[in-house]
């Protein structure tokens, strides 16, 4: 039986998936103009989620959820390495200079896909 947390997780993938598929298609152009700092803690936030889903997905001897794991843990880290450096630890390559907003709309599809993939994995 679906819970709420199955359903909550499903609501924030959605939120997370649009908000790198419509910056891509043209649609919200005003979220480009989103401060780079909002969009690392927004990817290390729904990374940590991703985790905690992804855990419950593998205690329910879930295939899927070893998956889920591995793009949480990459995620965590593209996203929690800019913080870290954000607070002064860390080396100069913690910034991810390197990632633009395109590269971000495609973290949020990707991390949009697998929670709401973990909407129904949880419960397998």
């Amino acid at each position: 039986m679906m819970q709420m947390r199955d359903w909550i997780s499903g609501a924030v993938g959605a939120a997370i998936f649009l908000l790198g598929l419509l910056p891509m298609m043209g649609y919200l152009t005003f979220l480009n103009d989103l401060a780079p700092s909002i969009l690392i803690w927004i990817v290390a936030g729904a990374g940590f989620y991703l985790a905690i889903n992804s855990i419950i997905e593998i205690t329910n001897s879930n295939i899927v959820g070893w998956w889920s794991f591995g793009v949480a843990i990459a995620v965590l880290i593209i996203g929690l390495f800019p913080v870290l450096h954000s607070f002064g630890i860390g080396p100069a390559w913690f910034e991810f200079n390197w990632l633009n907003r395109k590269a971000y709309d495609v973290i949020f599809i990707i991390e949009g896909v697998f929670l709401m993939i973990a909407t129904f994995a949880m419960e397998l």
